[in-house]
């Protein structure tokens, strides 16, 4: 094997096979052929790829590895390490998309002469996209302090890496630098040759900026917890708050070209959502971060510079866009890299609850107008300092913790945002929108005063923390609650799988847009009612919560319903079981069954938002709630399943979920069809003609039989469809059975129904008698 060869781990080859990861652990114990490790850890081996796909194939696993895989273990394998692998890549990428013709005849010479001559030719778009190397980006005045470079030699840190430290031994929070991409040299660059052969492959196929993102997309996701990451439906909310309300001025609104800047641009996620002209601006303290993050906003620019510039093109094949991004390195608080910058809009998402954010060292620093912050209130400190940056009448949007709204140790500041109206609104998400995803995190919109206006008399508070799944369906019957949703509207699912960003995100603008005051959801609050001893500027605390059943208005509706599914369940009730000697039958397992062709097996993979197609998830199967509907995000499933080759729903089909150890089981009916098979569910699809879906799904659900199919690691059980068994009958007698196990789960949907409308009742009656809006006679 090559020294060099690309290695996989077992996730990488579950991904290339299109199975789980317990798949390929079954396969290291089955196959005495199977890859021996190369390297990694006794936990965390890690395979040859050359190998692992030739294993694949030789055992039928494997057609062909796919285009996008192949280049992702390239570089998740390269030598110098993904994140120095990313950097070649971008700049690669700069040179196919804006020197098309120059690459053609690059890519024509052998690898060394290829090396030997990539560093000129990126260069070259380097400096036209991100300025020259020494001088700073676009007339910065502040040059690259000498030996050190401002590019990836690191693995990219902390998103949010406060003063991180340079290969040169310099501290970034001495200086801002600019994080212009030093050019590869054609040492660095000989090893990625074959990688950047293949991502300009990819990249004729999807385009550079897309094949960019997917690569850059595949590191965040490997990397989970280096990064803290702003979720790109989060940040194109940020991006439509902050551009002018729907009073504002239309020449303001038309305004052609706006300064945005992000002053903790991390990976870039609110930037590369702002659409339309602007000049981006950035600064990132970990300086292998900026240079990733100056490459993902060069490229994403793409579409909306060649539509400004028209169809000509010059005639080398090169485009002639605009400059790309100031993208900046240090430390933002204590080395502010745009010290003169007034920008139309800023955005940040800053880090959190930061101890060494330069309290002393900044006691008397000018941006302090409304007053130096307590050690404790990092965030408070980002606050005044985007104010800073904006121009007089500027909007701000950032992204804030809910703690920062009420401690007292930053009431004084609080006031005085409010007394100058530069605080506007203050928007309370729903938990699950954004890291830590534990926790409802706020929005705030700011606003610099203006010198000569009068301040703002009030702040609109809104509370969207109740929207974090699908609204309720007044429509829903037996078997199918509203939306997934239990009594009193919480969701029990939760988590980012179940969050419904659409409802979320018009809640919010409508808010934003219309100012006005809205039950349960938002209120425009006068600001002498915030100013008391706490300044307490939570929305929850100014905004009374709806009564459960829609007020005493409703309740007698929810009543009306809860009897009717009552009468419905008691109709239902089973008749009383008749004793029997426990029957001996032949037996059969259900992978018995799929090696005959009786049906077929297929595990699920989709999450809401990675397809078109609504998606059937674990929570649905156990709750009897409808698919989760979400508009596509562009995220990928777990594992590596594409997100536009789910497996689709058809009538007949039934669905179990594999964790957990409770027994469960879904015949998939009309209403359910078409939709996506969501992820940690199996699928099993029976022939018609030889096993009956119905008396499938119900020995499925027997206690014993999961028992028996299941396996327990140390915090979870996993069920094992295969094992599951069933008895042979033949198809009328298998009908029989499907008939009564059908009664039952219209019972066992009826009974779900009133549950979830008796408790909406009783909370409606606690909320109406508490409030004053039922009387007890």
């Amino acid at each position: 094997m090559p020294e060099n060869a690309t290695e996989v781990t077992a996730a990488g080859i579950a991904r290339l096979a299109g199975v789980g990861r317990a798949a390929v652990s079954n396969w290291r114990r089955r196959y005495a052929d199977f890859p021996q490790p190369v390297g990694g850890t006794g936990t965390s081996p890690s395979f040859a790829l050359a190998e692992v796909e030739q294993w694949l194939r030789d055992q039928g696993k494997l057609a062909e590895v796919p285009l996008r895989e192949r280049v992702w273990q390239a570089v998740a394998g390269h030598p110098a390490g993904a994140g120095r692998a990313l950097i070649h890549v971008g700049c690669a990428l700069l040179l196919v998309r804006d020197r098309p013709t120059a690459w053609l005849e690059l890519a024509a010479a052998p690898d060394e002469r290829m090396a030997a001559l990539l560093p000129q030719a990126m260069e070259h778009v380097l400096t036209a996209r991100l300025g020259p190397a020494a001088g700073g980006v676009h007339g910065a005045s502040a040059p690259e302090p000498v030996g050190v470079h401002t590019v990836g030699v690191q693995e990219p840190g902390d998103d949010h890496t406060a003063g991180a430290q340079e290969p040169g031994g310099v501290h970034t929070a001495s200086a801002p630098q600019s994080a212009r991409v030093h050019t590869p040299t054609a040492q660095d660059l000989l090893p990625s040759v074959p990688l950047l052969r293949a991502a300009a492959e990819l990249a004729a196929g999807i385009g550079a900026g897309q094949a960019f993102e997917f690569l850059l997309g595949r590191q965040l996701d490997a990397n989970p917890r280096q990064y803290t990451l702003t979720p790109p439906q989060l940040a194109e909310l940020m991006v439509d708050l902050a551009e002018p309300p729907k009073d504002a001025d239309r020449a303001a609104r038309e305004q052609p070209v706006r300064s945005v800047l992000d002053p903790a641009a991390g990976t870039g996620a609110l930037l590369r959502a702002v659409g339309g002209p602007a000049a981006l601006y950035a600064q990132e303290a970990d300086p292998a971060l900026a240079a990733l993050t100056a490459l993902r906003l060069a490229l994403a620019a793409e579409g909306s510079r060649r539509a400004a510039e028209g169809p000509r093109r010059p005639a080398d094949g090169a485009h002639r866009a605009a400059p790309g991004p100031t993208v900046r390195t240090g430390d933002t608080l204590r080395a502010d890299a745009f010290p003169e910058l007034a920008a139309d809009t800023v955005l940040c998402h800053p880090p959190f609850n930061e101890r060494n954010w330069g309290h002393d060292e900044l006691a008397y620093d000018p941006r302090w107008e409304y007053g130096l912050p307590a050690r404790t209130e990092s965030e408070l400190a980002w606050i005044q300092h985007v104010l800073a940056r904006l121009r007089d009448g500027g909007t701000a949007v950032v992204l804030m913790p809910p703690a920062a709204a009420s401690r007292r140790s930053g009431r004084r500041i609080r006031a005085g945002l409010l007394r100058r109206g530069a605080l506007r609104a203050v928007i309370a998400l729903p938990a699950g929108a954004a890291p830590p995803y534990g926790i409802p995190l706020h929005l705030w919109i700011l606003c610099k005063p203006e010198p000569g206006v009068r301040p703002a008399a009030d702040l609109l508070l809104a509370d969207t923390s109740d929207l974090s799944g699908p609204a309720p369906d007044a429509s829903a019957g037996p078997g199918r609650p509203p939306g997934g949703k239990a009594a009193g509207g919480k969701n029990p699912g939760g988590g980012r799988e179940r969050f419904d960003w659409p409802a979320v995100r018009s809640a919010v603008l409508d808010a934003w847009r219309d100012r006005s005051d809205v039950e349960g959801v938002s209120r425009v609050v006068p600001v002498i009612e915030l100013l008391d001893d706490d300044v307490d500027l939570a929305p929850a605390r100014h905004l009374p919560r709806p009564a459960s059943g829609g007020g005493a208005s409703g309740l007698g509706e929810v009543r009306e319903r809860l009897t009717d599914t009552l009468r419905l369940t008691t109709g239902l009730v089973p008749p009383a079981a008749a004793p029997a000697e426990p029957a001996h039958r032949p037996l059969t397992t259900v992978g018995e069954l799929a090696r005959a062709g009786a049906l077929f097996l297929h595990s699920g993979t989709a999450v809401p938002g990675s397809t078109a197609a609504p998606v059937l998830t674990e929570h649905d199967v156990l709750t009897g709630a409808a698919p989760t509907a979400l508009p596509p995000t562009g995220q990928e499933a777990p594992g590596g399943a594409a997100a536009d080759d789910p497996v689709l729903l058809e009538p007949g089909d039934v669905v179990v979920p594999v964790l957990g150890g409770g027994t469960a089981a879904r015949v998939v009916d009309a209403a359910t069809a078409g939709a996506a098979l969501g992820r940690n569910l199996q699928l099993l699809r029976p022939d018609p003609a030889a096993v009956d879906p119905w008396f499938l799904a119900g020995f499925l659900r027997g206690t014993a039989n999961h028992r028996q199919a299941s396996s327990y690691a140390s915090t979870a059980a996993r069920l094992d469809a295969r094992r599951l068994q069933l008895p042979r009958m033949p198809l009328a007698e298998q009908q029989r059975y499907g008939d009564r196990f059908r009664e039952l789960a219209a019972f066992e949907d009826a009974l779900r129904t009133a549950g979830r409308l008796g408790g909406q009742l009783v909370q409606g009656m606690y909320d109406g008698l508490t409030d004053g809006t039922v009387t007890p006679g």
